[in-house]
C-alpha cells in the first residue's frame, strides 16, 4: 500500500484557538484516511513552520507530497508564499519534492473557495445560532 504524504497549512495565529483548529482538523482527516500521514505545520505565528514539516517530510517514506492550505481563498500566502516554500513557480500546482531516499511528486492543492459543503457548514451554523432564539 503506497502512503500519501499530506501537509495541512494553516496561517498562524496569536489566538490559541486557531492553532487547535488546524491540529484538530489534521487528526479528523488522519482518523479518516489510513492512507495519509498527515502533518501541519504554520505560515507564520504557530510552530511547527511549513518548513519544518517539509523537513521531517524528507526523511518519511512516502510515494508523493500533497500540500493542502486551510484557508478559504486565493491571496498573497495561497499565490506567493506557500509555492515559494515549495519550490514552485508563482501560481504553480505540481513539482518534485525531495526525500532522502530519492524525489516524489508534489502536488499543491487549491483553498477550500466556492463550494457546497461550506454553504452546508455555514446552514448548520445559521441554525445552532438560532437555538439561542
Amino acid at each position: 500500500m503506497s502512503t500519501k504524504g499530506l501537509l495541512l497549512v494553516g496561517h498562524g495565529s496569536k489566538l490559541q484557538y486557531n492553532k487547535e483548529l488546524i491540529l484538530e482538523t489534521g487528526k479528523m482527516i488522519a482518523a479518516k484516511s489510513s492512507e495519509y500521514m498527515v502533518k501541519c505545520g504554520f505560515m507564520s505565528m504557530n510552530e511547527p513552520s511549513v518548513e519544518d514539516m517539509l523537513e521531517e517530510f524528507s526523511h518519511a517514506s512516502i510515494d508523493v507530497l500533497v500540500v493542502v492550505p486551510l484557508f478559504l481563498a486565493k491571496g498573497i500566502h495561497i499565490e506567493k508564499d506557500i509555492p515559494a516554500l515549495l519550490g514552485l513557480p508563482e501560481g504553480g500546482r505540481k513539482g518534485t519534492f525531495k526525500l532522502d531516499s530519492g524525489t516524489v511528486p508534489l502536488v499543491y492543492a487549491e483553498p477550500i473557495g466556492v463550494d457546497p459543503l461550506l454553504a452546508d457548514l455555514m446552514l448548520k451554523n445559521a441554525e445552532n445560532a438560532l437555538k439561542l432564539v
